[in-house]
């Protein structure tokens, strides 16, 4: 199927002033010449723009231009073209149906990221890196995107796969003279080497916190009793009046999210129902959910009515929600209408009582009162990991489980040396690592793995 001519819309669906159509495959010229009689497309030069009429048969269906591209110097490192036409849905639907009869056929999802992959233009993880690019939302995403575009990741691990594959080398060395009872490879050496990727995996696999929260948005669950102010932090960090508010209890009976930028950071705010025992079916519905959402979020932002006399039922609450991994923030609601002593000795109760670290703020969101300092604190979450790390971040669970499957084979031959195992042993585990290190960039893969990866990719690119 690699040699077959491919092409589809590379822009999106709907009317535009212009619309993109791509061509690839080794034939693409000739499929395109029979419909483009304008010029003779094979005496041109790589890299050129020519203006004609798309034709099918003797009837022309637009007036366009086509940019050549000549293997290898192409996307795909095939011969390509692309057809610039008016952005009508139904002239693109022509033009993909005269190119599909004159000997193209659609593309896959993805098919002409799969061929620069295969055809060894790009590695496995800059091709995902092209979908993070499509499908960034903010700008941290788009920059992290982009270094691994650039190939940061692959740059991070092929020294360390190199250095390792070297002493793969020198250990199948000595199983070949397994009877001369000799050592190729320095063990100390090794175990130095292994200490050095460990630390390395370990950075990578620890800044996925941030990667993943720049990607998808970090998950902000906003909780507390009913009335504690929740749909009112919403709309002031919003600016906008998003939720419902009112003084009667329970208002909010399903959760709303809504997405905030803070410093490039994507944050997904999800505003629930309060946390109560209910009679009412609707109500009690809302508040499990609002549990299910703490389950999967990142930060939770709990909301104590800073007026309440007794905040056993909060503390309660808090403890049955807290998880170790979970970033827990609690906000003193309503402090315009009490006075600073009492605010203070509410910051102390919840001291004495959750052992659980947790950021303390001081909020009226009615009046607007430390709504940055809340701000400031969701961003550190991200902010945080970011500083002690390298420019390389890891966004994607696929290498999040390989560098984590590669940590494990380091460790166990890290233990394989420490027991003086056999070098049949060593050499089965340091061979464990290397394949684990060479998923992330492709050097391993198969293709039930290319298929889930590149199925997920838009028609097109």
């Amino acid at each position: 199927m690699n040699n077959d001519t491919i092409c589809a819309l590379a822009t999106a669906n709907g009317i535009g002033a212009l619309g993109i159509i791509r061509v690839s495959g080794n034939e693409a010229l000739t499929v395109v010449q029979k419909c483009f009689p304008s010029k003779k497309l094979q005496k041109q030069k790589s890299h050129t723009i020519h203006y004609g009429y798309f034709m099918d048969g003797e009837e022309a269906i637009d007036e366009v231009m086509l940019s050549i591209f000549l293997a290898p110097r192409t996307f795909t490192t095939e011969n390509s073209v692309e057809i610039t036409f008016h952005g009508s849905p139904h002239i693109g639907k022509r033009i993909l149906e005269t190119l599909i009869k004159n000997g193209a056929r659609m593309a896959k999802a993805g098919e002409f990221t799969l061929r620069a992959f295969i055809n060894g233009r790009i590695d496995l993880s800059q091709a995902e890196a092209i979908a993070d690019v499509i499908a960034s939302e903010n700008e941290a995403s788009r920059k992290v995107a982009i270094n691994q575009l650039k190939g940061g990741i692959t740059n991070e691990i092929s020294f360390l796969r190199t250095d390792l594959l070297n002493f793969v080398s020198l250990i199948e060395l000595e199983l070949d003279f397994a009877e001369e009872d000799v050592e190729f490879a320095d063990r100390s050496a090794l175990v130095e080497l292994l200490n050095k990727i460990e630390l390395k995996l370990n950075s990578l696999i620890e800044s996925f916190q941030y990667g993943n929260a720049i990607k998808n948005g970090t998950a902000v669950a906003i909780i507390g009793k009913p009335n504690a102010g929740k749909s009112t932090l919403l709309n002031a960090l919003l600016k906008e009046e998003r939720a419902i508010v009112s003084n009667i209890a329970g208002t909010t009976r399903d959760t709303i999210e809504e997405i905030l930028h803070i410093k490039g950071h994507a944050f997904r705010l999800i505003d629930t129902a309060g946390l109560r025992e209910t009679m009412d079916e609707i109500e009690a519905i809302g508040v499990k959910k609002a549990k299910e959402k703490v389950e999967n979020a990142n930060i939770l932002v709990y909301l104590a009515d800073a007026g309440t006399e007794d905040f056993s039922e909060d503390i309660q609450m808090i403890k049955s929600l807290l998880r170790e991994d979970l970033k827990l923030i609690i906000c003193s609601t309503k402090i315009d209408e009490v006075s600073p002593s009492v605010y203070e000795k509410v910051e102390d109760i919840f001291r004495n009582e959750i052992a659980h670290d947790f950021d303390f703020i001081k909020i009226s969101a009615l009046e607007n009162q430390n709504i940055q300092d809340l701000k400031n604190e969701l961003s550190s979450y991200v902010e945080q990991p970011k500083a002690s790390e390298s420019n390389v971040v890891i966004t994607n669970q696929r290498h999040f489980e390989a560098l984590q499957k590669s940590l494990d084979a380091v460790n166990k031959v890290k233990e394989a040396i420490s027991f003086q195992i056999s070098t049949e042993l060593l050499a089965y585990e340091l061979r464990n690592a290397l394949e684990h290190l060479g998923e992330i960039s492709g050097e391993v893969t198969n293709d039930e793995i290319l298929g889930n990866i590149f199925s997920k990719f838009c028609i097109g690119k």
